[in-house]
Order: structure tokens, then C-alpha cells, then sequence
């Protein structure tokens, strides 16, 4: 869900969570983050009053960050890959060399069908695996709150932390840990 990655100039990037408990804090709260020189394409909001957080100028999240179809479609092209080339071993010697397709061809075509197929599959799937930390506070959000995330350089998670607890001591400000990470995406993924 949350694992480390690359912002702009390869810099380590960690994903924050703000539970803000109504529009205008949340819409204060993304031009502070403006301020901060963090880009809109850092900041997304997820929340049932979305047509007013567009409206306002504020990003609404979208499939990528609310749900685990990115880490989905990786799993399936992990496991898609070799369970392909596989078969595709597993063809040759129960069929033979059917049309002059050899085993290298055979087993790098499944392997490459076993990708596609996994990356396919697994990303349907993880369309409707919600976000750890959406899965967390779905109540809140059901019952008006917004949860912002926001994608800050490593090096900088301590001074947006504070400024933005420093102004907005009501937000609820979080990031998903490894024993989350590990609930969310089953023991030995």
C-alpha cells in the first residue's frame, strides 16, 4: 500500500494521511500544502462531497490512490510471468514441437500471455481492495470526513507533519505502518 517510491528528481517519497473533518479544513489545508511547495499532483482528497473539492480546486483521488490495483497489477505480473513460462514448458512436453514452435518460443510466448493475463486479472481484483488506510477510516468518510493523501519527500515528512498539526491540531494525521502493509497484502506477499 504504501511502499517507498520515487517523486520528482528520484527523490524517496512517503505517503501521509490527513482525516480532516470538514471541507474548508481540508481545502485550507491543500493550499498550505501549496505553500509548502508540495505540487497538486501530491495532494489527493478522497470524500462523498467531491463536486466541492473540485469545485474548490482540489484533487480528488482516484482508483490509484484508493485502492491496491497498482500493487495488484505488480503481484500478477510476479506470479503471471513464471506460471506462464511453465506452462508453456509444460505444453511443449505434452504436446511436442507442435508448428514448428520450439520450447524457448513456446515458453517466453505463455510467459509473456501469463503476464498479461496476471497483470489482467490481479488489477480487476485489486480495484475492489480498498487502501489500508481508506479501509481505516471509511466510517469518518461515510459520515463527512475527507481523507487527504499526500505524497511528501522523505527528507520532509517532519516539517509537514508539524506545520500542518501545528495549524490543524484537530487532523488526524497518519501513515500506514508494516504491520498494516503486511495485514493488508496477506503474509508472505
Amino acid at each position: 500500500m504504501n511502499a517507498p517510491r520515487f517523486g520528482m528528481g528520484g527523490r524517496h517519497m512517503q505517503r501521509l494521511y490527513f482525516l480532516t473533518p470538514d471541507l474548508d479544513t481540508t481545502v485550507n489545508i491543500a493550499h498550505e500544502l501549496s505553500d509548502l511547495e508540495l505540487t497538486k499532483e501530491e495532494v489527493h482528497v478522497m470524500g462523498r462531497d467531491w463536486k466541492h473539492l473540485e469545485e474548490r480546486g482540489v484533487n480528488n483521488a482516484t482508483l490509484r490512490q484508493t485502492s491496491d490495483v497498482v500493487n495488484a497489477a505488480m503481484r500478477g505480473l510476479k506470479y503471471g510471468v513464471p506460471l506462464g513460462g511453465v506452462l508453456g514448458i509444460l505444453v511443449f512436453f505434452i504436446l511436442g514441437e507442435t508448428a514448428g514452435v520450439g520450447i524457448v518460443a513456446l515458453t517466453i510466448g505463455m510467459g509473456i500471455f501469463g503476464g498479461l493475463f496476471g497483470v489482467w486479472t490481479s488489477t480487476m481484483i485489486g480495484v475492489s481492495v480498498h487502501d489500508v488506510k481508506v479501509d481505516k477510516y471509511e466510517r469518518e468518510i461515510n459520515n463527512g470526513a475527507f481523507l487527504m493523501m499526500v505524497d511528501v519527500p522523505n527528507d520532509r515528512e517532519r516539517e509537514i507533519y508539524s506545520a500542518i498539526h501545528r495549524h490543524h491540531p484537530e487532523v488526524v494525521i497518519d501513515k500506514v505502518t508494516s504491520e498494516e502493509r503486511q495485514h493488508h497484502w496477506g503474509t508472505g506477499t
